[in-house]
C-alpha cells in the first residue's frame, strides 16, 4: 500500500507542476506569437490529460479483487497507458499540422521570452521525469512509467524549442521556429510510439521483461537439487502485479508434506525477489523412464536404477 500511496503522490506532484508550466507556457505563446511554444503548451495540456488518467487508474488498481474481477484491476494501467499514447501520438500531428500551417503564411514572432520560460520548462520537466521514474521503477506502474516517458519527451522537445528561439534571435530567420517544431513533433511521436508497446505488451498479457525473467530462473536452479525439473512457466503483468505460474517435477518417493513445503520455500524465494508477485505451482511425479536424467541424489528411484 505504500508503494501506491507512493504513486498517488508523484501523480499530485505531477498535476501541480505541469499546471504551472502550461499557464506559463500559454502567456509566453501569445507575447512571442511562437508556434513551437504553443506546441510546447499543446503538449503539456495533454500530458495533465495523461496525468489524471493515470490517477484515475491507480486508484482501480489498488481495488481489491472481487468475484468478477478474481485477477484484481491492475491492467487498468495498462488501458490508461495505452489512451495517454494515443493522446501523446495525436499531439504529435497536431505539432506538425500547425507547424506547416506557420511554414505557408509566415509570422513574425518575439524570441526572447520564449528562450526564458523554455529554460524554466527544461529544469523543471526534468527533475519531474528523474522523479516519476524512480517511482514508476519502485512501484512497477506502467502508467506512472507512461506519464515519466511523455514529460521525458518535453525535456528533449523544449531544449530543442530553445535552441529554435535562440537562432531566430541571432539569424532573424522566423521559419526555424516552425521546423523546430517539426522535430519536436518526432520526439513526441517517438515516445507515443513506446508508451504505445509498452501498454500493448500489457493488454495482450506479454510474458515479464528479460531481467524479471532471469530472476525466475535463478529461484528455480536454486531449488535445483530438490526438483527434477520444470516446465509450461508462464508469467505476464497487471500494473505492478506480476502473475507466475509453473509445473514443477518432484521425485516420487515425496510425500504430499515435502512437495508442498518445496513449492512454499520456492514461491516464498520469488516474492522476496520480484515485488508484488502471485505464485501459482503444480507439482507433480516425475515419470520413472527419465529417471536417468534425474539430478536428485535423494529419490529412490534413481538409487535403484530407474526403477
Amino acid at each position: 500500500m505504500r508503494s501506491i500511496s507512493t504513486g498517488i503522490g508523484a501523480v499530485k506532484l505531477s498535476m501541480v507542476v505541469v499546471i504551472s508550466l502550461i499557464l506559463l507556457k500559454l502567456v509566453v505563446s501569445v507575447l512571442s506569437n511562437s508556434i513551437s511554444i504553443a506546441a510546447q503548451a499543446t503538449d503539456s495540456v495533454l500530458d495533465i490529460v495523461s496525468i489524471a488518467i493515470t490517477y484515475v487508474a491507480l486508484k482501480m488498481s489498488i481495488t481489491p479483487a472481487d468475484e468478477k474481477h478474481p485477477f484484481g484491476h491492475g491492467k487498468a494501467e495498462g488501458l490508461a497507458a495505452m489512451i495517454q499514447a494515443i493522446l501523446v501520438l495525436g499531439a504529435g500531428g497536431f505539432i506538425i499540422y500547425s507547424a506547416i500551417q506557420r511554414i505557408v503564411r509566415g509570422t513574425a514572432i518575439q524570441p526572447d521570452e520564449g528562450m526564458a520560460v523554455m529554460g524554466v520548462s527544461i529544469v523543471a520537466s526534468y527533475l519531474l521525469s528523474r522523479h516519476l521514474r524512480l517511482v514508476a521503477k519502485a512501484t512497477g506502474s506502467t502508467a506512472i512509467d507512461a506519464s515519466a516517458r511523455n514529460i521525458g519527451a518535453d525535456v528533449y522537445s523544449a531544449v530543442g524549442v530553445l535552441l529554435g528561439l535562440l537562432l531566430v534571435r541571432l539569424t532573424k530567420l522566423v521559419i526555424l521556429d516552425p521546423i523546430v517544431a517539426l522535430i519536436m513533433a518526432g520526439f513526441v511521436l517517438k515516445a507515443g510510439y513506446e508508451v504505445t508497446v509498452r501498454a500493448f505488451h500489457e493488454i495482450v498479457d506479454y510474458s515479464l521483461p528479460r531481467g524479471e525473467q532471469e530472476v525466475l530462473d535463478s529461484c528455480l536452479r536454486a531449488h535445483e537439487d530438490q526438483l527434477v525439473g520444470y516446465h509450461s512457466m508462464r508469467s505476464r503483468r497487471a500494473g505492478s502485479e506480476r502473475f507466475i505460474d509453473l509445473h514443477l517435477v518432484m521425485p516420487r518417493d515425496y510425500s504430499v508434506e515435502k512437495a508442498h513445503a518445496v513449492c512454499d520455500h520456492l514461491e516464498q524465494d520469488i516474492r522476496q525477489k520480484i515485488a508484488n508477485a502471485n505464485v501459482t505451482i503444480h507439482a507433480e511425479p516425475c515419470n520413472s523412464e527419465d529417471c536417468v536424467r534425474c539430478s536428485i541424489v535423494s529419490c529412490d528411484l534413481r538409487a535403484s536404477g530407474g526403477g
